[in-house]
């Protein structure tokens, strides 16, 4: 399988309410890479490399509305992947 990258900008209430903690927790199940990284306007960015179907797998739960907080919209964007993530973390 090949590696690609989904960034996903998660818009809604989603700073401290454990949304990153829950990311990365999914993320780990997955067996995915990278970071979910709060931002100043609000939003949680979440960039993630793997296999595209666990890639999709995520950004599915990312808009299933099972998540901490509360989502109000989705954006992603698919590049190839980078390669510069070992693991998950939290920003």
């Amino acid at each position: 399988m090949s590696e690609i990258r989904l960034t996903a900008w998660v818009r809604g209430h989603v700073q401290g309410v454990g949304f990153r903690w829950w990311v990365r927790a999914r993320a780990l199940e997955l067996g995915l890479a990278g970071a979910a990284t709060n931002l100043a306007d609000g939003r949680v960015e979440v960039v993630a490399e793997g296999p595209r179907e666990r890639c999709e797998r995520l950004l599915a739960m990312l808009r299933s509305g099972e998540t901490p907080g509360r989502v109000e919209s989705v954006v992603e964007r698919w590049t190839n992947s980078g390669g510069s993530y070992s693991g998950f973390v939290e920003r």
